[in-house]
């Protein structure tokens, strides 16, 4: 268990967590979300030891086996899967600690250690090592490449396979789908689904935290609050909770009228005189419930384009790349007004090559591109973002596409994009890269495209931002083509879903849940060929675990017999804490009704003190399940009862 008790930390001067108090249960998979720069990082570095909270404290315990995505690979010859495995530390030592058995000759402590090494998985880590890169994007002829030879991107992602492949107890992982494909995305959520310690998540995907969160921390004001279920279950959570904090705000503030009024009638009258100050001092010690501040709405749109001929592009025969690296050969297919084209396929299968060709920024190597008369292109990509003038404001960036309009209008329109005057008025060098984004945005926008051509448009982009995106592109009425790895997008947004594989461009029959089972089938059947390969060899003829005798066998399932007891008590308060935590969103939910509030006096008391109770026995049951683990822990581990 991990708990946060009344933290504060800061960075420099400034204050990012302030009395935070939280609960981090074992097993649990935790989302973390909050708007940048609120502190989300900075406790990743404080639970790993390396930042001293200025105030308050935080309890992990002691031999934790924590891993985490390096934010730096340095330029190395070793293989990347020789690399990749060396994040499972325990194993790289017994593998040393074997060699120097060997160089002394001695068997009986080599037969000992390769016991040692078939526990840790030695005799299948390459497999698994392979696996996993696989679906982390790596081609089966990458796995040996030289780190050094990879760029940025794909060391970081050498990092997380490292980081994934260490045995460990709490997994940290600060926004692991920045700079990934959806096939990678996909691979990640299923692999995070059967991670079996603590997970922390930092991330702006909504529906990578819908898919394997237990719980998410949500970071605002400079606290935190811990919300059950996934980010799905906070929205609806945290709406109920303002909900019920507006109504009972408003009960409190009735009742403090109530009082007010009596003290403004009789305080100067002697028969009531004492009770109208017992009142005023009453009032002066009421606290108002706190009203969590609603996000403020966010919202932005294209306009709507003028009318276009139907159909937008026709490619003909088309070969495109890079010079003599064809990346898309013999393409043929034509784009229509009102399409709308979801672009799906591996990094570096062309679906970025083929967007750049489309809009001229590549020229064909073979056929041609024909667009439509009166095609107006809106084209947005990570690196347009560097032909943004850094020493110059957003006002200039709207300002030289419209000479003529006036700095009022270009403000009101920049403020649609949430750049507020002074923003507006700042150079794009002080700007983050979220703020960079939705500048490059304003700027496509401003000129009325009727094709709008999207590459990756939600990096950077906090949740906020990435819904008014979302709503925006659902009410353009041009043609649109957009790759994504946000799945959110891609699901409101597209009408269509076109594959790139192997060079060709296809429709995909069905949905982004029959992508995601496409794409599980294929790594399945990766995953199936290296487990027949490590089938077919044969354990060191030194290890003598590889043939256990019957007895051992006896034994363990003797062992196992034993354990039964332990596990159905911590089954059975599992399912207790369960009922106890139903009862309570029951009650919460009744709560947050304001009808709630016009009920007696005695039902709300009586409610507000059963809620008191159930939450108490939840406490209890929390309790009793920590210290059952534990048991159950300690025994597996010395292996005994």
């Amino acid at each position: 268990m991990i708990s946060l008790n009344d933290l504060t930390l800061m960075r420099g001067s400034r204050t990012l967590i302030e009395g935070a108090s939280a609960t981090i249960y074992p097993k649990h998979k935790v989302g973390i979300i909050g708007s940048n720069g609120c502190g989300k990082s900075t406790l990743f570095e404080a639970i790993k030891g390396n930042l001293s909270p200025e105030k308050g404290s935080i309890n992990v315990p002691k031999n934790l086996r924590i891993s985490s995505v390096a934010q730096q690979t340095p330029s190395l010859e070793r293989e990347a899967i020789e690399y990749v495995i060396d994040g499972d530390q325990v194993l790289r030592s017994l593998q040393k600690e074997k060699e120097q058995a060997y160089a002394l000759g001695d068997g009986e402590k080599i037969a000992l250690i390769e016991d040692n090494l078939g526990i840790a998985g030695a005799w299948t880590i390459n497999s698994r090592a392979a696996s996993l890169m696989h679906g982390l994007g790596f081609a089966q002829n990458e796995l040996k490449k030289s780190v050094r030879d990879f760029s940025g991107g794909w060391r970081m992602r050498l990092n997380l396979a490292q980081a994934l492949i260490a045995p460990s107890d709490l997994l940290l992982l600060d926004e692991p789908t920045n700079h990934l494909d959806l096939d990678t995305i996909l691979f990640l959520e299923s692999y995070l689904k059967g991670y079996n310690g603590t997970l922390l998540c930092i991330s702006h995907d909504r529906d990578f935290l819908d898919s394997f969160c237990s719980d998410i921390l949500h970071f605002e004001n400079s606290r935190v609050v811990m919300y059950t279920g996934n980010y799905s279950d906070y929205e609806r959570l945290r709406a109920e909770r303002i909900k019920a904090e507006k109504a009972t705000r408003k009960k409190e503030e009735q009742i403090l009228a109530h009082m007010q009024s009596f003290v403004d009638r009789f305080r100067y009258k002697a028969s009531k005189s004492k009770q109208a100050q017992s009142l005023l001092k009453a009032i002066d010690k009421m606290q108002l419930t706190a009203v969590t501040q609603e996000e403020s709405p966010f919202s932005f749109s294209f306009a709507k384009p003028e009318r276009t001929v139907d159909v937008i592009a026709t490619i003909d025969n088309l070969d495109a790349g890079y010079d003599t690296n064809v990346v898309l050969k013999d393409i043929s297919l034509e784009l229509f007004a009102g399409d709308r084209i979801g672009l799906l396929g591996k990094n570096g299968q062309g679906k970025s090559t083929f967007i750049k060709t489309l809009c001229s920024q590549l020229e064909p190597l073979k056929g041609t591109v024909t667009l439509g008369r009166g095609i107006k292109i809106g084209y947005f990509a990570q690196h347009e973002l560097e032909s943004l003038n850094e020493n110059e404001t957003a006002l200039w960036h709207i300002q030289r596409l419209d000479p003529k309009a006036s700095e009022r209008d270009i403000r009101s329109f920049l403020g649609s994009f949430a750049f507020s005057q002074e923003k507006a008025l700042s150079p794009v060098k002080t700007m983050s890269g979220g703020e960079q984004a939705r500048l490059a945005l304003a700027v496509i926008a401003y000129q009325k495209p009727n094709l709008l051509l999207l590459d990756e448009p939600t990096n950077h982009l906090d949740l906020k931002t990435r819904e008014a995106l979302s709503v925006a592109l659902s009410a353009y009425d041009g043609a649109l083509v957009l790759v994504s790895h946000d799945r959110h997008l891609l699901e409101v947004i597209a009408d269509k879903l076109w594959l790139i594989d192997n060079g060709s461009i296809s429709e995909f029959n069905g949905d982004l849940d029959d992508y995601k089972e496409y794409l599980s089938k294929s790594h399945k059947a990766y995953t199936d060929s290296l487990k027949e390969k490590d089938e077919a060899k044969t354990a060191p003829s030194l290890s003598a675990s590889s043939h256990k005798s019957k007895e051992q066998k006896r034994e363990m399932a003797m062992f196992r017999a034993a354990l039964k007891p332990y596990k159905d008590k911590i089954a059975k308060i599992e399912k207790q804490m369960d009922k106890l935590k139903n009862a309570i969103s029951e009650l919460d939910d009744k709560m947050a009704d304001e009808s709630f509030y016009a009920q007696s006096k005695d039902i709300i008391e009586q409610s507000l003190k059963q809620r008191s109770d159930l939450s108490l026995e939840l406490e209890q049951c929390e309790m009793d399940y920590l210290e059952s683990l534990e048991e159950l822990e300690a025994i597996e581990t010395r292996g005994y009862i």
